[in-house]
């Protein structure tokens, strides 16, 4: 005998219950797992639909330091690398240079591979290491002492792409090395790296290699103490020949700027743009021609928000991205670098925590102009 169609309702009512129920699951399990994946390589999406955004990432997740700081990236051979140095805070004794690279997608766990351990015994932090790709290998300049105002430069070598190091050496007296970003090559073949110091007011000079970086001629300091006193300089390479200096400002408010017409023989003085500086680090590339990016902290105190700007000419920029914001958070000492594949890799400072890496397509990203040092809504 056929069951009536009343006495198979609740079965069918069980059924369906059950299977949203299932549904339901399933959705919560899909949930738990990609957000994490979301989280860590930008909100889902092509890049455009991310702003440019391809990876934002931690470089690492655990670390035998509690703080960290001043970032470096630069693309070799085999693949990116990254240095920074960690302690227990910055100017302790304990605080080392350290290297973490890319291989297939992924990044290495940290490794430390400077201290500023002395013959002596007595140590010292290290600060601020800068990668250079050489023709032949990898360098890792850094410094080493008690204090900005009295460190001295260092440098070690890979002809492995980051995997072993050289011994250290101690760069030639009056030579400190990249203080904190990347040298640019000039149309002669030379190495040009910006320098500064802070022993008698805060003074950018140049260091300038012709032999790929085997021997360095330190140039006389661009400004005096007390005039727009800045460090950290970073180069764009505009398309008349013109290589442009944006520097870190102590109390100007914005960034300052010089200009060279022959090489970086000579400059014009340091003038003010623009653009605002808390007294924070800055760093920018040229990435195609006359196409120029700068990350900087587009905030008239604090160090954060942490912004992404481009510019046709060095001089007038839009708004490209805000990378990161949070209200009373470090987000700091970006560096920025372009890959042979044309985006743009940027590494910082993450609340003092972790360096944070983001790969950006620049062809995707929407600008707006910033006017009057005004970051649009």
């Amino acid at each position: 005998m056929l069951c009536p169609r009343s006495c198979c309702a609740p079965l069918r009512s069980l059924r369906r219950s059950a299977l949203a129920k299932l549904a339901f699951v399933a959705f919560l399990f899909v949930a738990l797992v990609a957000a994490p994946a979301a989280a860590q390589s930008g909100s889902g999406g092509d890049a455009s639909e991310r702003g440019g955004v391809i990876v934002d990432e931690f470089i690492y997740d655990d670390a035998p330091f509690p703080e960290c700081h001043a970032s470096t990236i630069v693309e070799t051979p085999s693949g990116l690398v990254v240095a920074w140095f960690g302690g227990t805070r910055e100017k302790d004794p304990d605080v080392e240079i350290w290297v973490s690279r890319r291989q297939e997608g992924a990044w290495s766990a940290p490794v430390s591979v400077a201290d500023g351990v002395q013959a002596s015994g007595e140590r010292y932090p290290c600060w601020n290491p800068v990668l250079v790709q050489h023709a032949d290998r990898l360098s890792l300049y850094y410094k080493v002492g008690p204090s900005p105002s009295e460190w001295w430069g260092m440098v070690k070598h890979s002809t492995d792409d980051g995997a072993t190091w050289s011994d250290a050496s101690r760069l030639a007296e009056g030579i400190l090395g990249p203080i904190r970003n990347k040298p640019i090559r000039t149309a002669d073949g030379a190495w040009l790296s910006g320098s500064s110091s802070e022993h008698d007011g805060w003074r950018v000079h140049i260091e300038r290699s012709n032999d790929d970086g085997a021997t360095w001629i330190a140039s006389e300091a661009l400004n005096d103490r007390g005039e727009l006193e800045s460090i950290q300089p970073t180069f764009l390479t505009l398309p008349d020949g013109v290589i442009r200096m944006l520097c870190r400002a102590k109390t100007a408010g914005r960034i300052t700027a010089a200009d060279s017409g022959d090489g970086g023989a000579t400059w014009t003085g340091l003038t003010t743009i623009e653009l605002p500086n808390p007294n924070s680090g800055i760093d920018a590339v040229t990435f195609a021609p006359g196409r120029h990016a700068l990350v900087y902290n587009h905030t008239p105190r604090g160090r954060s928000p942490l912004n992404l700007a481009l510019s046709d000419d060095g001089s007038n920029w839009s708004a490209a991205r805000v990378l990161v914001e949070e209200a009373g958070a470090e987000f700091s000492y970006p560096a920025i670098i372009a890959t042979a594949d044309g985006h743009l890799h940027i590494t910082y400072t993450w609340k003092r925590q972790r360096i944070r890496h983001v790969e950006i397509d620049p062809s995707r990203l929407e600008l707006r102009p910033i006017v009057d040092g005004v970051w649009p809504e």
